[in-house]
């Protein structure tokens, strides 16, 4: 949406300048020039700066539910990378040029397929071509276990005021199908008052599309209820933690959270495999 809004300025501005120019001679003459030709010449170049900058660099998000927690925080305000899948072009999405492909443990940005006016982030789990199942917590990829290591008690509060307690755990998972593919580790969160169910679920991810989890495995609406990610989808990958606004509920306090600013916030890379 903030895109359209900021490609109309730039049409407009462009559409003034031109006119005064091309059209309408006389005014781009008058002492002092019209203010509306001079605000079009000074935020002309600044929006197009800007467009270019959101639409092929970097942009920013900011997080709005606990469904990352404990990597992401609500409040937190991530940046993500634009050109890391491949460049697209802004507003139209399409793609046209390929950069780099999508791996599992990446934190991902992405239009939600069932309405893509609304931008998701979760942590990409499964691969095309995968077999993804969860039963009781517990996730397995292509059969093999992707077992939690417990870290201890964790405590955050939700959008809604509500304290959520839960236990925190380290996973650790392969970044792809190769044979030297690395492992990557990243942090995950199971509440103490979820009911697990005890009915195993299992999904094959079909060609071109991904399947996505978030890190607080029971306060997520992601691929295990509405389905797989095009890669058409995507918008970037998250990096970033830029700043940070504390609920004032938060154990940690409300305001600015300076421990979050700078906080990298994709898995880290363990090992490399024997080639």
């Amino acid at each position: 949406m903030f895109e359209k809004v900021l490609f109309g300025l730039i049409v407009l501005c462009g559409v003034v300048i031109l006119a005064c120019r091309y059209v309408f001679p006389q005014l781009a003459k008058r002492e002092p020039e019209p203010w509306y030709l001079d605000y079009a010449r000074s935020f002309f170049p600044v929006l197009v700066l800007v467009f270019m900058l959101r639409g092929f660099v970097a942009e920013p998000f900011r997080i709005p539910s606990g469904s990352m927690y404990p990597t992401l925080e609500i409040g937190d305000f991530i940046l993500v990378n634009k050109y890391a899948y491949g460049i697209k072009l802004p507003i139209l999405h399409t793609q046209i040029l390929e950069v780099g492909e999508p791996k599992r443990g990446d934190i991902v940005v992405f239009r939600y397929p069932q309405d893509p006016s609304q931008n998701y982030i979760k942590r990409l789990i499964g691969l095309p071509g995968d077999t993804v199942e969860y039963y009781q917590g517990t996730v397995f990829v292509n059969g093999q276990k992707i077992s939690p290591v417990k870290l201890g008690e964790y405590e955050y509060v939700d959008q809604k005021g509500q304290r959520i307690r839960g236990t925190e755990y380290e996973q650790t998972i392969a970044v792809d199908n190769s044979a030297s593919a690395s492992e990557v580790r990243f942090k995950t969160l199971a509440l103490f008052s979820n009911h697990r169910s005890s009915a195993q679920r299992a999904w094959k991810v079909p060609e071109g599309q991904y399947f996505m989890m978030g890190d607080n495995r029971d306060s997520s609406a992601d691929s295990r209820t509405w389905g797989f990610l095009p890669q058409e989808n995507i918008v970037g990958k998250a990096f970033f933690v830029w700043m940070s606004w504390g609920n004032e509920d938060n154990p940690n306090g409300g305001g600015i959270d300076f421990e979050r600013i700078g906080t990298r916030i994709q898995a880290e890379t363990l090992s490399t495999g024997a080639e």
